[in-house]
């Protein structure tokens, strides 16, 4: 599978962003109305990129600095012009995700504008 490296950097600063705690970089790699929405085992769980990059920044102390497990892989990267859609799994707070993202690219830069997610295990 061969990926855009322009996607692949909007991905990893995405888990790296995930990582830290870190709300404003999670703001960066969203578009601004972009949604989050997916199943966590207490069911439907939908937001806006503030409610995620709240969820996030308030993950303390960060997965980075808990030491916890780290893994991300793209499992797929179907790119249309200036639109793309990445599967990819990853660890996060103690479980494995399996996300769905369609991406733009928005003057200039790739942005996730959906995200659609699944726990794994």
């Amino acid at each position: 599978m061969s990926i855009n490296s322009e996607i692949q950097d909007c991905v990893e600063r995405y888990y790296r962003s995930l990582r830290a705690s870190d709300a404003s970089g999670v703001r960066s790699v969203f578009h601004p109305t972009a949604r989050i929405t997916g199943y966590l085992p207490d069911g439907l769980h939908e937001m806006t990129v503030d409610d995620f990059a709240g969820f996030v920044e308030s993950q303390q102390p960060s997965p980075d600095e808990a030491g916890a497990e780290q893994m991300l892989e793209i499992l797929s990267c179907d790119v249309a012009g200036e639109t793309a859609g990445v599967r990819l799994r990853e660890a996060y707070l103690g479980m494995v995700f399996i996300d769905t993202f369609a991406m733009l690219k928005v003057d200039g830069q790739w942005l996730i504008y959906n995200k659609l997610f699944h726990v794994e295990a």
